[in-house]
């Protein structure tokens, strides 16, 4: 399909800006909108629905049904129509702006300089139909801005215009610069994946709980619709550990550009995110106990202002820590020390003491966690914002303290039960680590 033609903006909108309109597949995915509002209603009433159903289906013989049916269906297609019709974006030499709405005007100014990420998907529909949507990482915002729905053609055109741009190209540079050349890094098989579900302790659980909770509601309450309240979310929990996971992480790809990591992923609906360099806070390496026999970890992301969380959904471990080295250029896992929590921990938190550890080196904070489930967080020194020393009244009774390494995507890795002297020594140091890291670290743009 082709996108509609662009419109020249009005000069208040900025000189030699065009405004362009959306896609006008966008219209039929915006009129769901109230259809679903509706329907979230008659979910949430139970069973006055029933009454509902009864009466609709009286007043469908009479035709009255038919035609309010009929009126719903209408205003839903006018109420998509007209916020597609309002709807603008244009690109200025220093931001992207977003116009929007018919009674109250919103316009989103997003500067060029704050891009952090620059998505594409495609859901299902939106790939049979030949369009994308873009979304937005934006540095101090927590919700991503989008444009829903552009051309495919046109979606991967505007995003390699925007990160050339953000980048710092000129403007009439960065229309020409297109996208980025790639190498592939990781696929992930699609059976490693179905047996990394199996493995996982996680979806056992979620599926456990399904079936007994809603059970144990129905025994207790005789309720019908109370069980049906129970099952739905729990419902949710099992898709999402399970199926809905197979579906986002198929065919999950990593790949290198320029502008930074490429993932690629989903089945249903295609992804195309982007990890911007630089800007990852914190790696986290998860280890799941029936996952250990084969050596295969997940490596997970804190990236500030962003909610891509997941890099390697699962790989054999020297993989992974392959991929790992192009977040976190000079750092060797494999070479990782742990120090040990001391004996006197044991108090603090029996049996599980021992799952907690410590290792520094001049690149990176690294503190490990977990005997089932081992996670092991590794935080450069150059994205650290502070450091804390807490220790309560037992802790200081057991000789333990915990350091506390807070980063700019206001997360905090802790590294626990440490020994009170050694733990005011690590405080000491981390903050003069941290100080002159800043000094050299790389450059958080894309293409540099």
């Amino acid at each position: 399909m082709t996108p509609p033609a662009a419109e020249t903006v009005p000069a208040a909108a900025g000189a030699g800006a065009v405004e362009r309109r959306l896609h006008p597949f966008t219209p039929l995915r915006r009129a769901w909108v109230p259809l679903g509002g509706i329907g979230g209603v008659i979910v949430q009433q139970g069973e006055r629905a029933q009454e509902w159903a009864t009466d609709a289906a009286h007043d469908l013989g009479s035709g009255l049904g038919a035609l309010v049916l009929l009126a719903v269906v209408a205003a839903a297609g006018l109420y998509g129509f007209l916020s597609w019709r309002f709807t603008y974006y244009a690109v200025t030499p220093t931001e992207l702006r977003i116009r929007t709405g018919l009674f109250f005007r919103r316009t989103a100014h997003i500067r060029l300089d704050r891009l952090q990420a620059v998505d594409v998907t495609r859901p299902l529909l939106a790939r049979i139909a030949g369009v994308a949507k873009l979304k937005l990482d934006v540095i101090g915002t927590d919700d991503k801005d989008e444009l829903a729905f552009l051309s495919e053609k046109e979606a991967v055109a505007l995003r390699a215009e925007l990160l050339a741009r953000a980048a710092g190209f000129a403007p009439e540079e960065a229309a020409e610069v297109g996208e980025a050349p790639v190498r592939e890094l990781l696929r992930l098989p699609t059976r490693q994946l179905v047996e990394s579900l199996l493995l996982s302790m996680g979806v056992w659980a979620a599926i456990a709980g399904g079936l007994a909770a809603p059970a144990v509601v129905f025994w207790l309450s005789s309720n019908v619709w109370a069980t049906v309240v129970t099952l739905v979310p729990l419902l949710g929990a099992v898709w999402g550990r399970s199926l809905g996971r197979f579906l986002a992480e198929y065919d999950w790809t990593v790949a290198e550009s320029p502008d930074g990591l490429r993932l690629d992923h989903g089945l249903a609906d295609r992804a195309h995110e982007t990890v911007p360099p630089g800007r990852v806070q914190t790696v986290r390496i998860v280890e799941p106990l029936l996952w250990r026999r084969r050596d295969w970890v997940r490596v997970e992301l804190a990236v500030a202002g962003s909610k891509n969380d997941v890099l390697v959904p699962v790989a054999p471990r020297a993989a992974a820590y392959a991929v790992v080295a192009r977040v976190l250029p000079g750092v060797d896992l494999t070479g990782l020390e742990f120090a040990p929590s001391p004996r006197t921990a044991r108090w603090m938190v029996p049996v599980w003491w021992r799952g907690y550890g410590l290792a520094v080196t001049p690149e990176v904070f690294v503190a490990r966690h977990g005997r089932v489930c081992r996670r092991t967080e590794i935080v450069p020194h150059a994205k650290v914002q502070s450091v804390r020393l807490t220790q309560g009244p037992w802790s200081r009774a057991c000789g333990v303290a915990d350091v506390h390494v807070d980063t700019g995507a206001n997360a905090t890795v802790t590294a626990r039960l440490r020994g009170a002297v050694d733990a005011g020594a690590i405080l000491a140091d981390q903050a003069v680590r941290s100080r002159t890291s800043r000094a050299t670290s790389r450059p958080d743009r894309w293409m540099t």
